[in-house]
């Protein structure tokens, strides 16, 4: 048997779960609960029907009752003899031709539900044998779901309301063959969800404790922790700098802001090496400034912060998997309050790049602390630059809840990143960015314009960034709609999703 250790604990004193891998007969393990998936169908499967025999052909009965069919996303629970475990959760699959990683996560993440109602502490899952999914992508995605679906933030808590937590969970292969496979994928997938809960957390903090400093303490923290080095611009370097945009955002606030930033890999890397910058907006709240938001739903504006979040999580599991990559992550942490000394519409300020800045709407502050961040990646010398912010209310608009915004400056760049988006289930759609868009942003009495209005907003927004980068192969992705949820789905409660950390570790675990 072979543990995937827990490792860091949370920034909000998160619990992790003990993962396992396990060759064992399903009859002989003593648990709380043991996790069934079945694809759908209307007979036992070869595989279960010792299982099913052990249990008086439950099972099959279930199966001939119609209580039981595998469709995806069903549960089932139920109370056994006859086996070591003292309950059975059944978890439908849905059928063999469709189901894929994704099904598999959900799966996990609706039977963390059900073990949570259990009261089960000590769980077992057993794994399914696909044609469909390979094994290593079977272990990896049942490990996201257990992760994902367990997360809590009820830290503020006084009242004790919840079960028991779910503290450990051994996979039982289903074929003894695909044990070294599946226990590989499963390390990953533990790595990733316990990074993406790790952004969550930092997300999910009120925005009086996630200010600036207390996210450049997170990311020492960090550094500590996983050899990263770590270097945070407070506001005497960031004046060193001239990073002039940051600066006049935070400038309302009584929390100054920081330029965050972290590197993992050789600092020698040549060209011909893979050299990422990730880039993260890290607005810890938005008031809107002097131009104010509407009070309905602004207790949501502590999560403007999640493209920083997600760069952070993508930190940490990236050192932890140890990938061959030479990677830096930048962070733009700023707080936007509407103090007298705050920055006014109508103002003018001078980026780290030189370029000037006509501010027309305060509100529209994300993409000016970026502008500073994108200039200073370039001193990296990277080969391809991905920033990640809640930019655009439009972005919402066009595309909902269910994925990101993608624009740039390199078709390839954004077709892997498509590509990986479909993998992880963090999807992005591309939006366009053209020279009209880019034309829309110049400035009156600036280079450039903070806003170009409502239409097309979040393509205005897009062509706005990319005067701060060069010819460098760069993405921007617009995760205003994905950044956090109201309602509770299948791995994932409501508040902060870590959208982001999963799209990019399989981005950059598959770079070529």
């Amino acid at each position: 048997m072979a543990t995937i250790r827990p490792s860091l604990a949370f920034a909000a004193e998160g619990r992790l779960m003990e993962i396992s891998v396990r060759r064992s007969d399903p009859l002989d393990v003593a648990c709380d609960a043991l996790v069934v998936p079945l694809l759908k169908s209307d007979r036992v499967p070869r595989v279960l029907r010792a299982l099913d025999t052990a249990l008086d052909g439950l099972i099959g009965n279930y199966l001939a009752a119609g209580d039981l069919s595998g469709k995806a996303e069903e549960v089932l629970s139920v109370p056994t003899r006859g086996i070591e475990a003292a309950r059975v959760i059944f978890v439908g699959l849905g059928p063999d031709k469709e189901i894929d990683a994704e099904g598999l996560r959900r799966a996990a993440g609706r039977a963390v539900g059900a073990l949570a109602k259990a009261k089960a502490e000590r769980a077992a899952f057993l794994v399914p044998s696909l044609r469909r999914v390979a094994a290593p992508r079977v272990g990896q995605a049942l490990s996201e779901g257990l992760a994902l679906g367990s997360y809590r933030f009820d830290k503020y808590k006084t009242i004790d309301e919840s079960p028991p937590e779910l503290a450990s969970c051994e996979l039982i292969p289903l074929d003894e063959r695909q044990a070294a496979d599946v226990r590989k994928g499963t390390r990953v997938g533990q790595i990733i969800g316990e990074s993406t809960n790790f952004a969550r957390d930092l997300s999910n903090e009120p925005g009086s404790v996630h200010t600036p400093a207390w996210l450049a303490q997170q990311a020492r923290n960090l550094g500590r922790e996983l050899a990263l080095r770590v270097s945070v611009l407070a506001e005497a370097e960031l004046r060193k700098e001239k990073m002039g945009a940051i600066l006049a955002v935070g400038r309302g606030s009584a929390h100054p802001p920081r330029l965050i930033v972290l590197e993992y890999g050789q600092k020698t890397a040549s060209r011909s090496r893979p050299n990422i910058a990730l880039v993260g907006k890290g607005i810890t709240f938005d008031s809107g400034g002097i131009s104010i938001k509407p009070a309905a739903a602004m207790d949501e504006m502590k999560h403007d912060m999640s493209g920083g979040a997600a760069v952070l999580g993508a930190m940490r599991a990236i050192a932890l998997l140890k990938l061959p990559l030479r990677v830096v992550g930048i962070v733009a942490a700023a707080q936007n309050m509407p103090d007298g000394e705050a920055y006014l519409p109508g103002d003018v300020v001078t980026s780290a790049s030189g370029k000037t800045i006509e501010i027309l709407n305060t509100d529209a502050e994300g993409r000016v602390v970026l502008a500073d961040a994108l200039h200073y990646a370039s001193r990296f010398k990277p080969t391809a630059v991905i920033d990640l912010a809640t930019l655009t209310g439009a972005c919402v608009i066009a595309l909902g809840s269910e994925c990101c915004g993608v624009m740039g400056n390199d078709e390839k760049l954004i077709g892997k990143l498509r590509s990986a988006g479909d993998r992880s289930h963090e999807r992005a759609w591309p939006l366009p960015l053209w020279d009209e868009h880019r034309k829309q942003v110049k400035g009156t009495v600036g280079d450039v314009k903070n806003t170009a209005g409502r239409h097309a907003g979040t393509s205005t927004a897009g062509a706005f960034l990319s005067y701060f980068v060069d010819d460098t192969p760069w993405v921007h992705l617009d995760i205003a709609g994905t950044a956090w949820t109201n309602k509770d789905q299948a791995y994932c409660v409501r508040g902060a999703t870590g959208f982001g950390v999963r799209l990019l570790l399989e981005l950059l675990r598959e770079w070529k």
